[in-house]
């Protein structure tokens, strides 16, 4: 009876380890090399629709290498249990435009240090940084980098329908 005991309780010690193993192999992967996302909301479209799943990689975000133009996903400033998926329009310290198209007088904001500027690539319909203005680096937890899904727009992601990506001196000295 105690040897069978002893059997059973050392395979059991041993499942649980070769789990807690994996486990921390698991969280190491999706916390610092990347994540699957699945997309819902019309503020990325046409870009990314609703249901698509795209790898976020996390290594950029490490490295601070997040550049304008970068579609990434980031903790949403009003619900810290919800991400946001938008893309890069400013840095810290780059002159955004806040006014709309049709607006006479232009208004303008800068991203203050250690902050981004988002937007949807869909403007009508996205709630981003002209609603709740630059949101700290901090935030972000990975850069967008693929789209998996649906099999037929597999592959890197397009560059901004919205052309409100803005090259500074800055970025032209470093071409």
């Amino acid at each position: 009876m105690t040897e069978m005991f002893r059997r059973v309780l050392g395979k059991t010690l041993g499942f649980v380890g070769y789990t807690v193993q994996y486990g921390c192999i698991a969280h190491c992967a999706f916390e610092y090399i990347g994540e699957f996302v699945v997309c819902s909301g019309p503020s990325m479209e046409p870009t990314i629709v609703n249901h698509d799943v795209v790898f976020s990689e996390r290594m950029s975000r490490h490295l601070c290498k997040i550049q304008k133009g970068d579609i990434v996903i980031a903790k949403s400033p009003f619900d810290p249990n919800m991400n946001v998926c938008k893309r890069v329009i400013g840095l810290e310290g780059d002159k955004i435009c806040t006014s709309g198209p049709l607006d006479l007088f232009k208004t303008h904001t800068y991203v203050p240090k250690g902050h981004v500027w988002l937007e949807g690539d869909n403007l009508r319909n996205s709630t981003d940084s002209r609603s709740y203005g630059p949101i700290p680096y901090a935030l972000i937890r990975g850069r967008v980098c693929l789209k998996l899904w649906p099999p037929h727009s597999f592959g890197t992601l397009s560059e901004s329908p919205t052309r409100r990506i803005i090259k500074t001196q800055n970025d032209s000295d470093s071409d």
